[in-house]
């Protein structure tokens, strides 16, 4: 074991990324360093529980953990994120281990925790209390890479029937426009060239009453006026929030990519109403025919559930025509699961796992089939790559290297020299699709 050492093992969507980030670069503002699991006096497991595939994971790397520190009661381990919200002390392990619980609203109290229990070796801590604002955590030197992901929110209001984030991430709370701006220029100055803009539910941003009177569409234009900013993404809207001035804002900011994840969650109109989503297919088509009138090339990412109660296989065929109608270039799709405290897990009818397993698989099949027809498509276009690394694959003299186009999709391709090209601007021609991927040759100068 190392002495003020570290692992972080993260599990579930972009924030808890973040999240860890920020983690990962404040324990080592007090002299912590990363080591392998085995080597670490310190293991923190960032938790999702958005569904119970998700949270049998972090189940089995806790039990990972242990087998691997050989269960020494001297590593300390931490358990973030929404399963720790959720299953609160139950989480505490008899041989000492877990000594150290942190909700969605305690992170900024971690590292400070840390070094308290690795002082005092009998004690546990739970940092679960929600607050009544959003705090903020403090810039971390070095955050940035080329992309750099930005928190606008914490939490949602909309308690859609099968989702547990309000409850693991308590209610909306926005923050402060000036604090988002302040961070997305240092990430810029710190060498950033794209950001992504991070919250629950981005376009109700302001609207709750932590609110500083920003709306998101406002934030949105004086972030795309940031010097040096190249790219800017968001992620997740919600399909009720999206107004004319969200739409419009693909059309009227430069750096705003014609790349949306918009989740459908289902193509059924009665499905939609028992989720509680408060928009039906026709609502959904109209914010998708308005969306590519502003950006005909907008490509478009979406979230399926197969299987939620009562669906029918009439409603999982409209999904499927859904799906088509809307030319989803890819999609996050899996079997309805129930998760406690939520208003579904109460609901009767619910459809057998084999139908649901069968009809993910359809799903699936054709969202392959759709992803390979408009990849198929970008062959011999010309756009620009932003690099955000080496890539795996090897060509002969060169080096390769992956980033993503503005569409979001990940494009290797081998330039010379060993210059590292991280952080730069290539323009490529697109010249073959792979399954989830593209291949690209330079076609013009970096910058």
């Amino acid at each position: 074991m190392i002495d003020k050492s570290f692992h972080i093992i993260t599990f579930g969507c972009q924030m808890n990324v973040n999240d860890s980030r920020w983690l990962e670069l404040s324990l080592a503002e007090r002299g912590f360093v990363k080591a392998d699991t085995a080597d670490a006096q310190v293991v923190v497991v960032n938790t999702c529980s958005v569904r119970e595939k998700p949270e049998r994971k972090v189940a089995a790397a806790l039990a990972d953990v242990r087998r691997v520190t050989r269960a020494d009661p001297k590593v300390l381990v931490a358990v973030a994120g929404c399963v720790a919200q959720r299953l609160g002390e139950k989480l505490f392990s008899p041989e000492g281990q877990v000594r150290l619980l942190i909700g969605s609203d305690g992170l900024i109290r971690a590292p400070e925790a840390i070094e308290h229990l690795l002082a005092e070796p009998d004690l546990r801590l739970s940092l679960l209390d929600f607050t009544d604002r959003y705090e903020e955590r403090g810039r971390m030197r070095g955050a940035s890479g080329p992309v750099a992901q930005v928190n606008i929110m914490q939490g949602c209001d909309n308690f859609c029937a099968y989702c547990i984030v309000p409850f693991t991430r308590g209610r909306q709370k926005s923050r402060a426009a000036a604090s988002v701006l302040e961070e997305c220029r240092a990430r810029l100055n710190e060498g950033a060239r794209e950001i992504c803009l991070l919250g629950q539910n981005v376009n109700a941003y302001g609207q709750d009453k932590r609110g500083d009177g920003v709306t998101f569409s406002g934030l949105l234009a004086c972030v795309a006026a940031l010097p040096g900013l190249a790219r800017l993404r968001y992620v997740t809207p919600h399909p009720k929030d999206m107004g004319p001035e969200d739409v419009s804002a693909f059309g009227d900011l430069a750096p705003l990519c014609p790349r949306l994840h918009l989740p459908l969650q289902s193509g059924s109109d009665a499905v939609l109403k028992n989720m509680g989503r408060k928009y039906d297919g026709r609502d959904f088509l109209n914010l998708v025919e308005r969306l590519r009138k502003v950006r005909p090339d907008m490509a478009l990412g979406t979230d399926i559930i197969v299987g939620f109660p009562g669906e029918s296989e009439k409603d999982f065929e409209d999904t499927l025509n859904m799906m088509e109608a809307c030319e989803f270039v890819s999609s996050f799709s899996f079997c309805y699961s129930d998760r406690p405290g939520t208003r579904a897990a109460l609901f009767p009818d619910k459809v057998d796992p084999a139908v649901s397993r069968e009809r993910l698989a359809r799903l699936q099949t054709l969202q392959e089939t759709q992803t390979r027809r408009l990849f198929a498509k970008r062959v011999g276009q010309k756009t620009e790559i932003l690099i955000e690394g080496r890539s795996r694959r090897q060509e002969a003299g060169k080096t390769s290297w992956q980033g993503r186009d503005p569409y979001g999709v990940l494009v290797h391709l081998a330039l010379s020299g060993n210059t590292d090209y991280t952080g730069k601007m290539v323009p490529v021609i697109i010249t073959q699709c792979k399954k989830h991927t593209l291949m690209a040759q330079q076609a013009g100068g970096l910058w």
